[in-house]
């Protein structure tokens, strides 16, 4: 398995798993868990948490575009 490979194969499971964290923060918000006020927190927090798992997102596609470049680059020299 290459480099490129092992790269990609990460970042999809970092992916998946802030999915299913996502998924899991939202189920616990919908069942009621939490009293309105902590409720309204949770969102707050879950509108925190989608922002920092966008930019982490964006920030796994930069390093999997700078990968793929270098890859490129090695078998063009």
């Amino acid at each position: 398995m290459g480099m490129k490979d092992q790269f990609q194969d990460k970042s999809e499971q970092w992916q998946e798993q802030a999915k299913q964290k996502a998924q899991q923060a939202k189920e616990r918000g919908e069942r009621g868990q939490r009293g309105q006020e902590g409720s309204e927190r949770g969102q707050q927090r879950g509108q925190e948490g989608s922002e920092r798992m966008r930019e982490r997102d964006e920030e796994t596609e930069r390093l999997q575009r700078d990968e793929e470049d270098r890859f490129r680059q090695d078998y063009d020299a």
